[in-house]
Parts: C-alpha cells; sequence; structure tokens
C-alpha cells in the first residue's frame, strides 16, 4: 500500500504504447495524483514499435506526442541517468536503463506490463516499487477516488476523433488489462447513475 499522495512514477515505454492506457495515466498526471517521469530513449522505444505495427501512423504524429508529453510536463524527462545502467543487473540487460532513470529520478515507482523484467530483490534496494497500470490505477483509487474519476472524465473529454463514452474508453482500458481498476470504476458508475 502506499500513503503518499503525489508518487513519482516512472512510466515505461511499453505503457505509453497503447494510447488509452496513455491517455489515463497523463490524465492522472494532469490532476496531480501522480509525477510523470520517462527518457528520450523510453520515448523512442515506444514510438518505433508503434511505428513497427502500425505502418499506417506517421512518425511525426508520434514525434508531436512525444513533443506535446515533454511541454505538459516539463519535468518529466530523465536525464543523465546512463552513468547508472553499467552497475545494473536485471534479467534483460535492454531494461537497465529504465531502473537508472527511475533511481535517477528518485522514482517511488516504475510503471510496466513487465513487472518480471524488474525483480523486486532489485528494484527494492533502491526503494522503488514496481505496479502495473492495472495496480496502480487501483491503488490510486484506494487515495483518491476524485482524482481518478477527474482524470478518467477528463480522458473521455478529449476524445473528439471519434468521441468516446465513458463506457468505451473503459472497455478500451479492460482490453489493455487495467480489469481490475475497470471493475472497481464500473460498479461506482453504476451505483450513480
Amino acid at each position: 500500500m502506499i500513503s503518499r499522495k503525489r508518487l513519482v512514477v516512472l512510466l515505461d515505454a511499453n505503457v505509453l504504447y497503447p494510447a488509452p492506457v496513455r491517455d489515463l495515466l497523463l490524465c492522472l498526471c494532469e490532476v496531480g495524483i501522480i509525477i510523470p517521469k520517462w527518457t528520450k530513449q523510453i520515448q523512442h522505444e515506444w514510438t518505433e514499435s508503434l511505428l513497427r505495427n502500425r505502418p499506417d501512423l506517421k512518425r511525426n504524429l508520434l514525434a508531436r506526442i512525444c513533443s506535446e508529453m515533454d511541454k505538459a510536463f516539463p519535468d518529466a524527462n530523465t536525464k543523465q541517468f546512463e552513468d547508472l545502467i553499467p552497475g545494473i543487473a536485471l534479467p534483460d540487460v535492454d531494461d537497465r536503463h529504465v531502473l537508472a532513470a527511475a533511481i535517477k529520478c528518485e522514482a517511488d515507482l516504475i510503471i510496466t506490463f513487465n513487472k518480471k523484467d524488474f525483480p523486486v530483490k532489485i528494484t527494492h534496494c533502491f526503494h522503488i516499487g514496481v505496479f502495473t497500470p492495472d495496480e496502480l490505477v487501483v491503488e490510486l483509487l484506494r487515495i483518491s477516488y476524485s482524482s481518478v474519476w477527474e482524470a478518467l472524465r477528463a480522458q473521455v473529454n478529449a476524445l473528439k476523433n471519434p468521441p468516446m463514452s465513458m463506457n468505451e474508453v473503459l472497455d478500451k482500458l479492460e482490453k489493455c488489462g487495467l480489469k481490475k481498476a475497470v471493475a472497481i470504476l464500473r460498479a461506482y458508475l453504476l451505483h450513480v447513475t
């Protein structure tokens, strides 16, 4: 359980890749419940992966998204962490830069869909937790239900092309792996409507 209200979270590339998850995480940042961190390398990873899997997308569109993220959160882009990389041992050496950046920015959590790549016995030494986006949102709901709802409403309201209802956004988040969080949110929706 987390007790601090404003968590510093290092967002791994795989949570920035799916637009619904990225949008929710950024909306949570906008309402001030979490403080985002990433690196140019993380931005490069998710955009290149998306371009490989979605050839219909244009590089300049994704570059604009990254630029807007950097403008919206000017302190998010973590730098000068590379000297920490050689001293880090992880199951996948290609993930060392993520933990190094988390250490450098003094993150409370790494948010990733690949928790197995960041063993607790290693991250715990640096006082860094590892959560999936689903676990993060469930925990944030416990800390501040109203902030999560504010973020979710902002996400829904921002969708213009095409517009989506709250239920459609929840469907997309559920398909992206936020099953427990969406179940809580749907139960709340049923209660208030």
